[in-house]
This record gives structure tokens, sequence and C-alpha cells, in this order.
């Protein structure tokens, strides 16, 4: 059966609090193999025989909604899409100190447009690269010093996102892939 990573956004954030083993349960519940949670930041991980990530993506957003009472946006990826994410290094200089480099997972491909208010972002303290449904983001600051943040990341894409560390993608992907 094929493994796949959901990135949950929402979760154990903003007082939206959920315990793994809950978690592990409600994805259980959904028929799915090998649940597993990867620290309690929303990523589990899960063999299922579906091929859809997105078919995954909506049976999973609508189950938690309903046993969670709110909206967590869900991205899955299986596990060659997690390597190639965990392979891909942009940024010369992403491993220089002082520096972190983030995943953001997307629902979509972004479009031109999408794409140019991204980049224009992009200044002295931060730099970003899209590749197919995932954004790529090298920040030169400390999360807490940066004008830059999920909201406005996803607001420029004109669709959500979730970020995640590339050292937890890296990980992920050593781990399982």
């Amino acid at each position: 059966m094929p493994k796949y990573f959901a990135f949950l956004r929402a979760i154990n954030v903003g007082g939206h609090t959920v315990k793994m083993d809950h978690l592990r349960a409600l994805f259980e519940a959904l028929g799915f193999a090998n649940v597993e949670t990867f620290i309690a930041s929303g990523n589990v991980i899960f063999d299922s025989p579906a091929r859809s990530s997105k078919s995954l993506e909506n049976k999973i957003e609508a189950a938690l909604e309903k046993a969670l009472g709110y909206e967590v946006i869900t991205f899955v990826r299986n596990a060659r899409e997690l390597a190639a994410c965990a392979a891909c290094e942009p940024f010369d200089e992403s491993k220089a100190t002082g520096h972190t480099s983030y995943v953001g997972f997307l629902k979509n491909t972004p479009g031109e447009a999408a794409k140019k208010k991204l980049m224009s972002l992009a200044n002295k303290d931060h730099d970003f690269h899209l590749s197919g449904r995932e954004l790529y983001w090298l920040s030169r600051v400390s999360f807490s010093d940066s004008t830059i943040s999920g909201t406005v990341l996803a607001k420029s894409l004109g669709q959500p996102t979730t970020l995640r560390n590339t050292t937890t993608i890296k990980r992920l992907a050593a781990k399982y892939s």
C-alpha cells in the first residue's frame, strides 16, 4: 500500500490543541493503516490504497472538521513527492548560520500572477522558490523578526499554505521514503 504524508494546518496552534493519540485514532477511523504522527505539529504518516492525494485531502478535511469542530486544511503528499521535496535545495546559502529554510505546501500550482506577487516579497532577508505545489522560503532573520508569515504567503499566493522547517521534511523523508 502506498505511504502518504498529511500536513495539517492549524493543529496545535491558535488554541486548537489535539493530542497525537486522538489524531492517530481519527486517521485510523478513516480506514488508513500504519498511522503515525511526527512531532506534535500536524504531520501524519499513513498507508492507503487510494491513488489520489486530492481525494485523500477532501476525505481527511471533512472528517477532521466533523470531529474537531473547525476546518483543518490538509495537504497530502506521497512518498515520492516528499522525497523530491526533501532533495530540493534551491538556495545555495540555506545551511548558513542564522538562516532557516521552510517548505510551504500548497493545494495547487500557483499561476503566473501569484508567482509574481510572491516574488515581489523577496528582499535582503527573504528569498522564495516555487516548484509545483511547494513553496521554498529562505529566511535570513528569525521567524519572530520576520515581516513574512504564513498568512502573508497565503495571501500573496491566493491559496492556503502550511509551513514546515526543511529539517522536518528531510527527517520525514529519511525515515519513511
